[in-house]
């Protein structure tokens, strides 16, 4: 059999993979026979022609059959393929070849060499996007209509295409563009397009905001964490040319030693004792200088610092796939707190606690017993999103012991700070991380639980639990039953 030529439209373009690979199968076209290539790069030695299909006879797209595979080899593969290898097209169509030739486990055999190869692709793209999250900074020109924000980004793969959503989402009210070398994206605040690649110098090197934004970042250097190599693993000096703060770096770590020693010259922060004026966690236009962080007296600094913490602590492998860590909200010395398991989806692109289903329905329950959110505490357990990628979904992943315990000193010392008079659990990791310990909700819920180190414990469920009950009936009556445990938690606050 001749080789078999296949030009595909673009270098990440899995849906016309996906189409040609069904029609290769279908002729029993085996992978040493199936030449894979791009639009516009040059054809190898043994092609037919320039573009399109050569060389031999595989059936018309229209009459190539669905092929049965493993759910996660389609997942898998809609990762892999954005890598920048060029054998990235022949690895996959082997790795289905094989799969619907015997040996359909194969995706479970992860020292096969094929096997290996394809998750360490996929693993590396997921790293990109991670970082193209992490440091992509705008900056914004004064255009047609109003501002527009401009960023210039050189990823290690082709991810533009795929990770382009992501800022739709974050940043839909504004208008921007994000230039590569070889594509750009650009959002009017309606619709999302495609063009062809830049150069650094269509974007300004810097903004009005610039200096703003180095004072913000010099407030959260924390000197006591200081670990240079970590530092540059997780923000590799590649990045650094394009991102503001990076020129601050030299100087904040030579000034780190004496900051260090000042900090412990101040003592620990105490608890709050008394109801202090209300915080909302997220960034405020003014940022304290970074001694102002270091007050002991000071509850407000200690949460911001604390915060600043957990938004940089990556330390766990798959907090690194999550947009972000969400911190708690609400004021320092609120009477109740409430602690749920971790952030979900949109949680973790908003930046903010309990604002998903769960949260909107943890809402309209505190409304209904008459407890102002405002005037609580609300955080997580865990403050990343866990979940296992499916495609284009994230599928929530439950943490575990090990993921709760890592998470563990930073609520204690969150609670510490805000100074509550009772702590509600949501459900059983929340619960977990309290106690320190397995505890069935069931058994406790409803009870005030006294803790050796910390306020005392009132145990319930998560609202995701209501949101999960198929049956009508039973949903409603749960819900009333979680009505009566929050206006239980609320008279044990009083009291």
């Amino acid at each position: 059999m001749a080789s078999i030529g296949v030009v595909l439209p673009g270098p990440a373009a899995f849906d016309a993979w996906r189409d040609q690979a069904r029609r290769m199968l279908a002729a029993e076209v085996p992978p040493e026979k199936v030449e894979w290539r791009v639009a516009g790069e040059a054809a190898g030695l043994f092609s037919g022609s320039a573009a399109g299909l050569f060389g031999g006879a595989p059936p018309p797209a229209s009459k190539a059959p669905p092929v049965a595979v493993p759910r996660a080899f389609p997942a898998l593969a809609e990762v892999a393929i954005r890598h920048r290898d060029p054998e990235r097209f022949a690895l996959l169509y082997q790795v289905l070849w094989r799969l619907t030739h015997g040996s359909h486990g194969l995706l479970e055999d992860h020292a096969d060499p094929n096997v290996n190869r394809l998750e360490a692709m996929a693993k590396s793209v997921r790293r990109d996007a991670h970082k193209m999250h992490a440091f992509l900074r705008f900056r914004c020109i004064q255009a047609e209509g109003g501002p527009h924000y401009l960023a210039w980004f050189e990823p290690d793969h082709h991810i533009l295409h795929a990770e382009a959503d992501f800022f739709v989402r974050r940043f839909a009210s504004l208008r921007w563009s994000i230039i590569t070398p070889e594509a750009s994206a650009h959002w009017n605040g309606t619709a999302l397009t495609f063009g062809p690649g830049g150069s650094r110098h269509d974007v300004p090197r810097e903004d009005a905001v610039e200096e703003l934004w180095r004072t913000y970042y010099a407030s959260i250097f924390n000197p006591a964490r200081l670990k240079p190599a970590a530092m540059r693993a997780e923000m590799p000096k590649k990045y650094w040319r394009n991102m503001p703060e990076t020129r601050d770096i030299a100087r904040l770590i030579a000034e780190a030693p004496a900051r260090a020693a000042e900090m412990v010259a101040r003592g620990a922060t105490p608890p709050a004792l008394r109801r202090q004026r209300d915080v909302h966690l997220t960034p405020p236009p003014g940022v304290p200088k970074a001694m102002d962080l270091l007050a002991p007296s000071d509850p407000t600094a200690a949460l911001a610092a604390l915060r600043a913490e957990v938004l940089a602590d990556h330390t766990l492998a798959w907090a690194a796939q999550s947009t972000q860590a969400v911190f708690g909200e609400g004021p320092i010395g609120a009477r109740l707190l409430f602690v749920g398991e971790q952030p979900g989806d949109e949680e973790d692109i908003a930046g903010r606690p309990f604002v998903g289903p769960a949260g909107r329905l943890f809402n309209r329950a505190l409304e209904e017993v008459g407890i102002p959110r405002a005037e609580t505490y609300v955080t997580n357990a865990v403050k990343h999103f866990k979940y296992t990628p499916t495609g284009r979904r994230r599928i929530h992943q439950s943490p575990d012991a090990g993921d709760i315990a890592h998470y563990r000193p930073f609520l204690r010392r969150e609670i510490e700070i805000v100074g509550p008079k009772l702590v509600v659990s949501l459900g059983a990791s929340a619960l977990r991380a309290l106690t320190g310990k397995a505890v069935a909700v069931g058994k406790a819920r409803g009870q005030v639980l006294a803790l050796p180190d910390g306020p005392p414990v009132f145990p319930t469920i998560h609202p995701s639990y209501l949101l999960r009950l198929p049956d009508a009936a039973a949903k409603a009556a749960e819900y009333q039953r979680f009505l009566a445990d929050l206006r239980a938690a609320a008279a044990a606050a009083r009291a």
